[in-house]
């Protein structure tokens, strides 16, 4: 299977193929809040794209400048190709690259496990984010 193509994206010419899959993953399926979902930090954040073998868009992930990896989203006909690993290597090599700060996260907790696969550990205690349990995580290994 052919690694899934990822680049990076610009908010303002890429921000309709971001928004669509954020709002089909996070608020339709996940019922997350639309006041919760945007928020000031996209303006200032890297935004990436991951496509398909049709050239559609279907994960995107976007690193903000204090080097938290945060909106990851895959849809759901593209789960288990992937994706999510090939976002989540493009976001970490742009962090790890762009600055000083250490790369973290807030996981779902149903997704800690694939975290941990990429180098990340959790720290403290679960939390309840958007509605949905959480962990707070940080890369272990650069």
């Amino acid at each position: 299977m052919q690694k899934p193509e990822v680049r990076v994206a610009d908010w303002i010419e890429d921000g309709g193929a971001i928004r669509e899959i954020r709002e089909r993953v996070f608020i339709s399926e996940q019922n997350v809040p639309p006041e919760l979902e945007w928020d000031e930090y996209d303006a200032d954040s890297t935004h990436f794209l991951a496509y398909g073998t049709k050239r559609d868009a279907v994960g995107t992930g976007r690193l903000q400048p204090d080097g938290k990896i945060t909106r990851m989203a895959v849809l759901p006909v593209a789960r288990g190709a992937g994706v999510g690993a090939a976002l989540l290597e493009a976001l970490l090599y742009a962090a790890i690259h762009q600055g000083e700060a250490v790369p973290w996260l807030h996981a779902q907790s149903e997704a800690v496990g694939f975290y941990e696969s990429f180098g990340f550990t959790a720290v403290g205690d679960p939390f309840m984010e958007a509605g949905i349990e959480h962990r707070m995580m940080r890369l272990s290994r650069t």
